[in-house]
């Protein structure tokens, strides 16, 4: 059975900026599809994150500071669930797909650390494995296609609805649903091993990342650095 054919389970976590290294989580969302497209299992958390959210964040996923502070759970225990939660997932070896993985992933391992938990990599023993990253995949299947690559962009494309963008549970199910059809149109990437697939996008990322680098450097800044480590960028000293 092909990886797409089988279950998926959708990671996704909204928060307060784009710092992998300085924000936190607001909310999280871990969600299991069956081959038919059915959720058998999900769970969601929304967490007091410790300090105050921004408002250009808030004016995308809908969190305030206020809300977050009177309904969220404390950091520290809900980042501590949803590492189990994913670990679990990666330790069962159903794919976990993450758009934009790096991102999710890399926020998800600088909070464990700021509250001295283990990581997903300290857990599994290994760097977190099988991922499935719609972002790095959709450049490497259709690297010279015009236009945006954000997920409501991806949905369009593929044909799946999204009908609470930046909202963690649905932006989690959209993800599996556009990898599946990613697998079904992609018949090369579709067919792929997980173990193949997974080592695919490590490469992809990689030079997905040197050529953005390249491009700002001829174009804007000449001394650009662009992070090639997929799907967890490693900790800084």
């Amino acid at each position: 059975m092909s990886w797409h054919g089988g279950p998926l389970v959708g990671f996704d976590l909204e928060t307060t900026g784009t710092d992998v290294e300085s924000d936190r989580i607001v909310t999280a969302a871990v969600v299991r599809l069956e081959p038919d497209g059915t959720v058998s299992r999900e769970r969601t958390w929304l967490l007091d994150p410790g300090v105050a959210i921004p408002e250009q964040a808030s004016g995308i996923h809908g969190i305030t500071t206020g809300h977050a502070r009177k309904h969220g759970v404390p950091a520290a225990s809900a980042v501590e669930e949803i590492t189990g939660a994913v670990a679990e997932v990666l330790r069962s070896g159903t794919p976990l797909v993450v758009m934009n993985a790096r991102y999710d992933l890399s926020l998800l391992d600088r909070e464990c650390r700021r509250y001295g938990l283990r990581s997903i990599s300290e857990r599994l023993g290994v760097l977190p494995s099988p991922i499935v990253d719609p972002l790095v995949l959709d450049k490497h299947v259709d690297r010279y296609r015009k236009g945006k690559r954000a997920l409501h962009a991806l949905c369009a494309h593929y044909g799946v609805p999204l009908d609470d963008a930046h909202d963690a549970r649905a932006d989690a199910v959209a993800a599996v649903r556009v990898v599946r059809r990613m697998g079904e149109r992609h018949h090369p990437v579709g067919a792929l091993s997980l173990t193949d697939l997974h080592a695919l996008q490590v490469r992809a990322a990689a030079a997905q990342s040197a050529s953005l680098q390249s491009y700002l450097r001829r174009t804007t800044n000449p001394s650009a650095v662009v992070e090639p480590a997929w799907p967890v960028i490693p900790r800084s000293r």
